[in-house]
């Protein structure tokens, strides 16, 4: 399976395309210069394959060793058919994507399945606290932002332990990550929201304080 979607990639393969999907990722990754929308519709049938059989970890990690960033896009579209099947132990898997060729792009993306475990298996916590305080920036940024989906069933008293312990960074991905959980949650909390932002104002980036309040 490995071999056939290389084959795709390189079959659909645009070098002006490439140069301009690499200049937008600052240069960090090789692409074949697929649009993810011309990409999606490659994989289709792909997806459709595999829909039943269950989840094959040697594929995604396959597909994350690639070359070429399309793979890395493929896994998390593969992983996001099956994300129902995730479970507490895969997420040393998912720290394994995390932390290996690492941008926004794939990390935002597998924040969301981070958190789906976590709210299967609330033991998972002092894992995720263990991130916040992670000399990995990553790991902190999934740890700030694994919650965004829960609404009222986030657990506000880590997301603060969590945002505190990255409080005073000067790195614009955490700084960000922070503004983006509060404003997230600020649409159904927003009271706590605004309580925290007072109550920590002087340790808050600029950035944060922007994003976090730009619902309130």
């Amino acid at each position: 399976m490995l071999k056939k979607l290389d084959c795709l990639i390189r079959e659909n393969e645009n070098k002006e395309q490439a140069q301009k999907m690499s200049a937008y990722m600052k240069d960090r990754f090789i692409f074949a210069g697929i649009p993810k929308p011309k990409l999606k519709e490659l994989i289709r049938p792909f997806l459709k394959e595999t829909s039943k059989d269950k989840l094959d970890w040697e594929l995604v990690f396959g597909l994350w060793d690639s070359d070429f960033r399309e793979a890395q896009y493929i896994a998390l579209e593969y992983l996001q058919k099956h994300h129902k099947e995730l479970v507490p132990d895969d997420i040393e898997n998912l720290k394994r994507l995390i932390t290996r060729k690492s941008w926004w792009e794939t990390v935002d993306t597998i924040d969301s399945f981070v958190g789906e475990i976590l709210l299967k298996d609330q033991t998972l916590k002092d894992t995720v606290l263990d991130w916040a305080n992670s000399d990995n920036i990553w790991l902190r940024r999934v740890a700030i932002d694994c919650q965004q989906e829960y609404k009222t069933d986030t657990d506000t008293d880590m997301l603060k332990k969590i945002i505190v312990a990255n409080l005073g960074s000067d790195e614009f991905f955490i700084n960000k990550a922070i503004g983006w959980s509060l404003r997230d949650y600020s649409k159904v909390n927003p009271v706590w929201v605004k309580t925290f932002v007072e109550e920590y104002r002087d340790k808050m980036a600029p950035l944060s304080i922007k994003e976090a309040t730009k619902l309130l």
